[in-house]
């Protein structure tokens, strides 16, 4: 009878595994449909090397001086929407996908490292033969750009860090639930099969000051980025500590016109972070925000824009 009862017990554990395996799986989302659904004005796409298909959204005038905009982790082009028609005014801009994000492509087997999105960066700005340029960067899109500073700063007009990756950092009083995950391969297996929308919910919130601006549309966008075909593999992928090795004495050799915003309230990184990326940078401006987050160009994205458009308008022509 007991055995009768633990089969029955386990019959019944094995369908509520199974419901709620079929309600929390999220299968990939054909490119096509994506492109579909959040390719609009200004999309385009150039062929890099090693099977890469970038997607990029560009503004502006070609004939002003460029500006390349490089998002955080798990981000997209669609960051940057309120800073375009800021920027565009007096740039020719471009808001580029990195391989696992947004609308770019990238063959079976990549992996996402600081050295890696250096590399797409440059293949990027050669294969649009574009001039010297100014690149921005959120988040894990900081870390790159400081690391192509240090790697190609002769290629850069100006260097702009937004709540920028890249020193370790002292453990959070409590983390996004999808970053703790993160920490365990089963949770980063997990991660890979599931429909990860309540955790993006709950991680863009801690983000910000104003949840407000996280809208049930933006979250699903986000998520429907992620189910890309091959994204949550490279993003589970990525090596995250390759986007905080800096140091003050590789900084100190950067001579690339430096300006560097961070939210006061921001969370994940702290602000101490980008005091110490003005610190360390030559001449480097340091402006922050007081009750903003990890995110200002989406929180308070005119005025973030505006400061980068005034830094910008104060430099020598190219």
């Amino acid at each position: 009878m007991a055995l009768k009862i633990l089969g029955i017990v386990v019959a019944v554990l094995a369908v509520a595994l199974l419901a709620a395996w079929l309600k929390l799986r999220g299968p990939e989302i054909p490119v096509a449909e994506l492109e579909a659904r959040y390719g609009g004005r200004g999309s385009a796409y150039v062929d890099l090397a090693g099977g890469v298909r970038l997607h990029y959204v560009v503004a502006g005038d070609p004939a002003q001086p460029a500006v390349v905009l490089l998002h955080g982790y798990g981000d997209a082009f669609s960051s940057w929407e309120g800073w375009l028609p800021v920027l565009a005014a007096g740039h020719r801009v471009y808001a580029i996908d990195l391989p696992g994000h947004g609308l770019t492509s990238a063959p079976e087997g990549y992996r996402a490292s600081a050295a890696g999105y250096v590399g797409v960066v440059d293949a990027f700005a050669g294969a649009l033969a574009l001039p010297r340029f100014a690149l921005v960067g959120n988040s894990m899109g900081g870390g790159v750009a400081w690391q192509y500073a240090l790697a190609h700063g002769e290629r850069l007009s100006a260097l702009v860090l937004v709540d920028a990756a890249g020193w370790p950092l002292p453990p959070p009083k409590e983390l996004p639930l999808a970053f703790r995950i993160l920490q365990y391969r089963a949770g980063r297996w997990l991660l890979a099969h599931i429909d990860n929308r309540p955790l993006i919910d709950e991680g863009l919130k801690r983000d910000v000051v104003d949840t407000r601006v996280i809208t049930p549309a933006f979250v699903d966008r986000w998520a429907a980025f992620q189910r890309a075909p091959g994204h949550r593999e490279i993003l589970m992928s990525a090596e995250l500590g390759s986007f905080g090795s800096a140091t003050e004495e590789t900084l100190a050799t950067l001579r690339v016109p430096t300006l560097v915003l961070h939210g006061e309230a921001d969370s994940l990184i702290p602000v101490a972070s980008g005091q110490r990326f003005a610190s360390a940078i030559p001449g480097a401006r340091l402006v922050t925000y007081p009750n903003v987050g990890h995110l200002p160009q989406v929180e308070i994205p005119a005025r973030s824009a505006a400061d980068v458009a005034g830094f910008l308008a104060g430099l020598p022509a190219p």
